[in-house]
């Protein structure tokens, strides 16, 4: 039975220095949520916070309606899969799944049931006889998850757990961590710097940045509206180009920005009053651009590289500025290094951040 997760005024202390400020989170019953940031924000030591493996400085944490920061690791209800895997390298699949519901007197017959019924829905239940040094990567991280939902938890607590893997296999386990989650409708927490991770897993991803919350929301909620420039500049492949304003021009359908003498940008976004131009800079996602005839508006980009992906081009140039930007075309784009081409942005994509990296969004739906 899985349950929810409620994280109330969390603070974590190592002496004088602050590695969790002030965390106010609520996870519903049976969501996945996946902590998303640069190393050394504090995700990792959240989620060890929850699982009894730190403890806290100040605030709570509740899985339910039960208050559990007070209560023994073992005593909490969750399960957690590590990025080591922790694996007994002198016990088999089976006694290694096991291992946990020995110590806790389960009969020996339920502990078979759960085994058994684990292993088939990994698929490792040819591998139960295995010890870990005949198994591959990806198969020792099965058994890792094995372990964990033998123990029947509320919650599954996931810290970097294809971090070891190879590409091709980082992205079958994603595939598999998704049906896992569809099939026991569990609260799973899941750790991770990667964004691609975060993107295809999460029902809500939390963004971490300097010990703090920076951003709470679904993936395309995180993607189209970031509410600062380094959630825009941390969450997107390839990141947003950034170009700094010169100049702001209020129109009645929204702003005209003057991007650093390349040229200006028509924007459906509405600017506050007290609007800090300061630094200012207009944000551009690569698929939000167009290349367009030389007599259309845009802005002139010099193309240093061109990345053909297939479906998509990706065109890295410069401003007459010097400013990079990243351009898509299509395909079977036919724009080579070297040439100039006109670009076009779509006015109800751009983001403008004012001097203290906030954003500022047209009112396009996610």
């Amino acid at each position: 039975m899985s349950a929810s997760i409620s994280i109330k005024n969390i603070t974590k202390r190592y002496d004088s220095v602050t590695v969790l400020d002030d965390i106010n989170l609520h996870i519903e019953d049976g969501e996945f949520v996946v902590f998303l940031g640069p190393s050394g924000c504090g995700k990792s030591t959240l989620l060890r916070m929850i699982a009894g493996l730190e403890s806290i400085t100040e605030g709570s944490i509740e899985i339910g309606d039960k208050r559990i920061d007070t209560l023994p690791s073992g005593q909490r209800g969750v399960a957690m899969v590590f990025q080591s895997y922790a694996l007994y390298p002198h016990m088999t699949t089976r006694q290694n799944m096991s291992f946990g519901l020995e110590n806790v007197n389960v009969a020996q017959d339920e502990i078979d049931r759960r085994v058994n019924d684990a292993a088939k829905i990994l698929e490792i239940d040819h591998l139960l006889d295995r010890k870990p040094g005949r198994l591959s990567g990806g198969q020792r991280q099965r058994v890792a998850i094995g372990r964990a939902i033998v123990k029947e938890p509320k919650a599954f607590l996931f810290d970097e757990p294809l971090s070891n893997l190879d590409a091709a296999l980082r992205g079958r386990t994603r595939l598999e961590l998704a049906q896992l989650h569809q099939r026991l409708g569990s609260t799973m927490i899941f750790v991770t710097h990667d964004q691609v991770e975060a993107m295809t897993l999460a029902d809500r991803i939390v963004i971490m940045h300097k010990q703090k919350i920076e951003q709470i929301g679904t993936p395309m909620e995180i993607y189209q509206h970031p509410v600062s420039r380094f959630v825009a500049e941390f969450v997107g492949s390839p990141p947003m180009s950034m170009l700094p304003i010169n100049h702001i021009e209020n129109t009645v359908d929204g702003v005209t920005v003057e991007v650093s003498g390349a040229g200006k940008v028509v924007t459906a976004i509405t600017l506050p009053q007290d609007f800090n131009a300061k630094d200012a800079v207009i944000g551009i996602r690569a698929e939000d651009t167009a290349i367009v005839s030389p007599q259309e508006e845009g802005l002139d980009l010099t193309i240093k590289v061109v990345e053909r992906l297939g479906d998509r081009t990706l065109l890295y140039g410069t401003l007459v500025d010097g400013t990079e930007l990243i351009a898509e075309d299509t395909g079977r784009s036919k724009v080579k290094a070297g040439e100039t081409v006109r670009v076009s942005i779509s006015p109800h994509a751009a983001h403008i951040f004012d001097g203290n990296g906030l954003a500022h969004h047209s009112q396009r739906e996610v």
